[in-house]
């Protein structure tokens, strides 16, 4: 358990207008929990998922969200790190440093940060939706190829 007492905002509000998955919501609790002065975590998302009784699909979606967010940075595999103005620090100080060192395009107090998250869910989104025709659009390909491959196929006597 965490013993970090000073946080840079108190964004509880914030976070309710993101309107995120109960999945992200729940993995961001435990994250930060977890975390250490600063925000850094290290834990990959097997345990993530045992402590919170999730699949391991439900974790890397909670995950993803969260990264869209701009609340949870992915550092390396098993290694997170919280945004700075949602972190964990030792002293009002160290928070107060921390925030002012982050880049102005990570911050939660931009006026248009949900707006900017709803936005990044859609090209999200979009992004799948685009994969999931190239997929189908090459199947459908592959599968012409064989029939094409199968009709051009004759006994030799």
């Amino acid at each position: 358990m965490s013993t970090l007492k000073w946080s840079a905002t108190n964004a509880d509000g914030l976070l309710a207008d993101l309107d995120l998955p109960p999945a992200a919501y729940r993995a961001l609790l435990k994250l930060r929990a977890r975390s250490e002065a600063g925000g850094r975590i290290t834990m990959d998302q097997a345990t993530l998922g045992e402590l919170l009784g999730l699949s391991r699909p439900s974790v890397n979606a909670a995950l993803r969200e969260l990264e869209l967010a701009k609340l949870v940075k992915k550092v390396r595999n098993g290694v997170y790190q919280i945004n700075p103005m949602l972190a964990g620090y030792n002293s009002p100080e160290d928070a107060l440093d921390a925030v002012k060192a982050m880049p102005k395009a990570d911050r939660l107090d931009s006026k248009t940060y949900v707006a900017d998250y709803h936005r990044a869910v859609a090209a999200y989104q979009d992004q799948l939706a685009e994969q999931r025709k190239k997929r189908a659009a090459a199947a459908a390909a592959k599968k012409a190829a064989a029939a094409k491959r199968r009709g051009s196929l004759h006994a030799v006597g």
